[in-house]
């Protein structure tokens, strides 16, 4: 086997349920097996889907900022309810529990990174319904 360099924000690290890990395209594919490990260069909130909700039903994420600064926005959890945000600087991680819908606003360009089980997630689009 070659040893060869990956570019972390060009490629997600799939690790596999038998222990391999391979470096695949960057797809949102909700039937991947084993956990994935994303970096993304952010600079709009385009770049993070901020317009969806997310949600992981089998596994927490961990959702790292790199550099600058993002806030991750949790939707309410009862109707009504207002929304949370916890801010994000550079160095500091939060993780989603499993479960929690959830989406990403951009404070400053920078780098994150986020690790999770895809198997199952969903994104939604968001509306005024589910701003809350």
């Amino acid at each position: 086997m070659t040893i060869t360099t990956i570019d972390l924000f060009e490629s997600f690290l799939h690790l596999r349920p038998d222990g391999q890990v391979r470096a695949e395209q960057p797809t949102f594919d909700p039937e991947r097996d084993g956990w994935q490990v994303m970096a993304f260069h952010v600079a709009t909130d385009a770049d993070l889907h901020a317009d969806h909700w997310e949600i992981h039903p089998h596994a927490d994420e961990v959702v790292s900022c790199l550099t600058g600064r993002i806030r991750l926005c949790f939707r309410p959890l009862r109707a009504g309810g207002e929304q949370e945000e916890v801010e994000l600087a550079a160095g500091k991680a939060v993780i989603v529990p499993r479960g929690r819908w959830h989406r990403i606003e951009l404070d400053a360009p920078g780098d994150i990174l986020s690790v999770t089980l895809p198997q199952g997630s969903r994104l939604e689009e968001r509306t005024h319904a589910n701003v809350a």
